[in-house]
């Protein structure tokens, strides 16, 4: 490669690389800072202040009146509860989205687009209003309601206000992220390998399970990170499904910078989020670059 080649390579990315480091480095390094820093009195954040850890620390421990430090699982349970919201929300959308994708890839073309066009009309609208359409359809009174307890041996359930509907309402809004990619890869699926299956004796669960997910793996662990990595953070819908009831880490933060004012210790929760996101790909990505190996 020439002196010139390399030159002309370098001023082509330099662009792309420009707008990286001003949209997403330059905004992670700011809020890495200001996790380091003190809450300020009137503004959000002290800027004179001397940098420490204790936002960091105050994720685990808070000083007693005595000034010791004590153990503080306030934050860890609620981060625990944002993972496992998270990773129900990932295997509902999963269990949901891989016949559906695969049932829209078995359609014709007029049929696939009909379906692919249904599946994107609820990006049309905010996500705020389609949380309160699920406000409306749970609510106590609604029919939802009234046939859940006609059915329900134990007495009245409650279907709004807690981690059930959080969880109807995360994969109701992150569900079309994990049937796209899937459908993308069902695309392009040869049906006949199905039928030579069944030709050398395979049941449908073990066509399902050797011939079918091999194959929808890459749009497996896409569709997952799509729908994990995003329910991590969420805010909106706990806020208005859970009542306020099953808070997530995304309702904390929002709090830090909003009502509390408290920005350094948003920015680090933020910042351990960012890191669990980080490890979560990472993790993900080496296994899926094990498995294709």
């Amino acid at each position: 490669m020439t002196h010139q080649s390399t030159l002309r390579r370098s001023l082509l990315l330099a662009p792309s690389l420009a707008v990286i480091l001003v949209l997403i480095g330059l905004p992670l390094c700011l809020m890495g800072w200001i996790s380091f820093l003190q809450k300020g009195g009137s503004a959000g954040v002290d800027w004179n202040s001397a940098p420490s850890a204790a936002n960091y620390v105050r994720l685990v421990w808070e000083e007693d009146f005595d000034g010791t430090m004590i153990l503080n699982t306030s934050y860890l349970v609620i981060f625990l509860r944002s993972v496992a919201q998270a990773a129900v929300t990932m295997l509902l959308s999963l269990l949901l989205g891989l016949p559906v994708a695969l049932w829209i890839a078995s359609l014709s073309r007029t049929g696939r687009d009909i379906m692919l066009l249904l599946i994107t009309i609820p990006f049309w609208t905010n996500l705020l209003v389609r949380n309160y359409a699920w406000l409306i359809i749970l609510r106590e009174d609604g029919w939802v309601a009234q046939a859940v307890n006609a059915l329900s041996p134990f007495g009245p359930v409650q279907l709004l206000y807690n981690d059930v509907a959080v969880a109807i309402g995360l994969t109701y809004s992150f569900l079309p992220f994990m049937i796209l990619p899937l459908y993308t890869v069902f695309e392009k699926f040869h049906w006949r390998l199905l039928d030579a299956a069944h030709d050398l004796g395979a049941t449908r669960a073990r066509a399902l399970r050797r011939v079918v997910l091999p194959i929808a793996t890459p749009g497996i662990v896409a569709g997952c990170l799509l729908v994990f990595i995003p329910c991590l953070g969420a805010f909106v819908t706990p806020a208005l499904l859970g009542g306020g009831k099953t808070l997530m880490l995304g309702n904390i933060i929002q709090m830090q910078f909003g009502a509390s004012r408290n920005w350094p210790f948003g920015a680090a929760l933020s910042v351990v989020l960012l890191a669990v996101m980080l490890i979560v790909m990472t993790g993900m990505a080496l296994w899926r670059n094990r498995r294709t190996a």
